[in-house]
């Protein structure tokens, strides 16, 4: 279950060896948490290296768990943390599934590190993720194509805290810059969108044993 998973966090993320690196990131900091909107730079394993204000106030209600908060490492937020689809609405088909197609990718990519390892390893403890890392993943994959690897541009429901905001829609958008992407992170942006009346999701809900519905019930 989402509770189980990830007994033993992976180890510390490594930070750039080089002084003129590390100068830059605290100033790209300071440009993060200038934005209004919620905005992280994560590293090839999902890792948060920065985010900013917005960022900390959306996932502010979330309770705690051991390896998946949101500020620690994004994919195990979305995948492992029984508070996720509280803030991250329509959570299996919009961001469940898309999160998992991007690490299958990485795992064809960079199968060997011990950071993707580990998640791996987590997910294959976990019924409902193998479950639909196996089998419900290839099914959606075919289903939507490429779009299923495509992170910039889409729009994903959320569920805001600050009733300014509260249930609406954002567009994920890449604004990775050179130097970042040279150091091997990726920024997103996730711009929010006006409020709009939805109540169907109006209110999120915490993960729970129920099966995936993206993963057929054995027969």
């Amino acid at each position: 279950m989402a509770q189980q998973a990830g007994g033993q966090r992976p180890q510390p993320r490594p930070v750039p060896e080089s002084l003129e690196a590390r100068a830059y990131l605290q100033d790209y900091a300071t440009l993060l948490d200038a934005v209004p909107f919620p905005s992280v730079v994560l590293d090839h394993r999902w890792d948060v290296v920065l985010s900013n204000t917005a960022f900390e106030t959306l996932f502010r209600g979330v309770g705690p768990h051991p390896t998946a908060m949101p500020d620690d490492n994004f994919l195990r937020f979305v995948l492992f943390h029984p508070d996720a689809g509280t803030v991250l609405g329509e959570h299996e088909s919009s961001w469940c599934l898309p999160m998992l197609a991007h690490f299958a990718a990485a795992v064809e990519r960079d199968g060997h590190d011990q950071g993707i390892q580990s998640i791996r390893r987590d997910i294959a403890q976990d019924p409902i993720m193998e479950a639909a890392y196996r089998h419900g993943l290839p099914h959606w994959i075919r289903a939507v194509g490429e779009r299923a690897f495509a992170h910039d541009g889409a729009v994903r429901p959320v569920l805001h805290p600050d009733p300014r905001w509260g249930a609406t829609d954002c567009r994920v958008v890449d604004e990775t810059p050179t130097t970042l992407r040279e150091l091997g992170y990726t920024r997103l942006t996730l711009v929010l969108r006006e409020t709009r009346p939805a109540p169907a999701r109006s209110r999120g809900t915490r993960r729970s044993a129920a099966h995936l519905r993206v993963v057929p019930t054995a027969e």
